[in-house]
């Protein structure tokens, strides 16, 4: 290798992070689960929506961490601050509702991957609730981000899982390319919640907070775009596997499912124990790394919005709201899942669609924001980039408008006599 080549590598690991983490923590419980019921459902049919959201990812995520570098400020605050005090409240009112939701959503997975392994609920979430909060509320920035990106790993689990589950590799590659949509309700419900899981407005919140955090400089952008179109990819295909283990068992079997750990128990006499074993520890995995993050994500957020210091190398007397919010969102959280009789798939299911629904002006948000050469300069959006970008965002509000109507055929069908 030579000096010149190590060199580049050097910068490429010192750029490397907000990418990849997240990318890869859009493969959370929330969206295993979406794409579990995916593959269940429809087979391989509906794999070009995966597609099509792994695309949206690498377009609005490079955006985010471009805005973030250029003008060294998160989402929510550019947001507050060029359409106003009342537009960024409830912008963040919306997200940090969405946020505690999806959060739940991290633990009932924690707690529901422990449980196929014999370990009960009232144990692992309390237990990575504190473990979540001391690695990123005591450690260094550089330190959680090693952390995380370990933890990362375990979605080859996924990747293994899907291998032996020995999928028809023909009709999985037809399902990515040749789009096909059955006009049903319930089609419309899951592609609507995997575009809201996959391209996730706390992931695009992260993204531009986290880029101001590693204090990156215009001068890393291009590498940048290497970390998060890498992380996309992996994201689609960690994803792509999901898909193809439950179409090649359960869709083919006739088995239902709920969650992503219905998933894994359904796999066992199907794909064999080593598939759902595997399964399991992805879902665990993907758990504690997003439980770690959907906090963070909304701790940069509510100071971006009140204009206080948030960075996870500040100390809790610098950067006090930071702290508290990270805390309160794990512990609502956890709280939530450990209440009897909650409803915790209602939960999950009913989060996506928010996230979808609030991901539609926060695109609109970005492209406007992204077009202000007084804001970006040369980094602006050129007029050809605009046509991109409101295609994908057009996508995004056809489904979440054929939701809307799908929702209300289906009630007014249900209250005729």
């Amino acid at each position: 290798m030579t000096t010149r080549t190590t060199k580049r590598f050097g910068a490429l690991l010192a750029v490397v992070g907000p990418g990849l983490l997240a990318g890869l923590s859009d493969d959370d419980p929330a969206g295993i689960t979406t794409y579990s019921v995916l593959g269940a459902e429809h087979g391989y049919q509906l794999l070009w929506v995966l597609l099509l959201s792994t695309i949206a990812l690498v377009v609005f995520h490079s955006l985010a961490a471009r805005m973030g570098v250029v003008t060294g400020q998160g989402l929510i605050g550019l947001v507050r601050q060029r359409y106003g005090v009342t537009v960024g409240a409830v912008a963040l009112a919306a997200l940090v509702v969405a946020n505690i939701g999806t959060t739940c959503a991290e633990f009932a997975g924690i707690a529901a991957g422990f449980e196929l392994f014999g370990v009960s609920r009232y144990v692992s979430v309390p237990a990575a609730a504190v473990a979540v909060s001391l690695l990123v509320l005591r450690g260094s920035f550089h330190r959680v981000e090693r952390l995380l990106l370990a933890v990362s790993t375990v979605f080859l689990a996924y990747v293994a899982s899907g291998i032996l589950a020995k999928p028809d590799w023909g009709a999985a590659l037809h399902g990515t390319f040749v789009p096909t949509m059955p006009m049903t309700g319930s089609a419309i419900v899951i592609v609507t919640a995997t575009l809201g899981t996959t391209l996730a407005p706390w992931g695009l919140s992260f993204m531009q907070s986290y880029a101001v955090d590693k204090k990156l400089r215009t001068g890393d952008l291009p590498l940048e775009r290497v970390d998060v179109v890498t992380g996309a990819v992996l994201t689609g295909v960690i994803g792509f596997f999901v898909v193809v283990a439950c179409a090649a068992t359960l869709h083919r079997g006739g088995h239902g499912i709920a969650d992503a750990a219905d998933a894994a128990i359904a796999l066992q006499p199907l794909a064999g124990e080593a598939a759902a074993a595997l399964f399991g520890i992805g879902l665990i995995g993907a758990a504690l790394l997003a439980a770690s993050i959907l906090p963070l994500s909304t701790a940069y957020s509510v100071c971006e919005y009140v204009g206080v210091e948030a960075a996870i190398d500040d100390s809790y007397h610098d950067a006090r709201t930071f702290y508290l919010t990270y805390g309160i969102v794990t512990a609502i959280g956890a709280v939530i899942v450990l209440a009897p009789n909650a409803p915790l798939v209602a939960i999950l299911v009913g989060t996506q669609v928010v996230n979808a629904v609030l991901l539609v002006p926060l695109m609109i948000a970005m492209i406007g924001l992204g077009r202000d050469r007084d804001l970006m300069g040369r980094f602006a959006i050129s007029r050809r980039g605009v046509i991109g970008y409101g295609v994908t965002t057009a996508l995004v509000l056809m489904c979440v408008l054929a939701l809307g109507v799908s929702t209300l055929v289906g009630a007014a069908e249900g209250s005729a006599p």
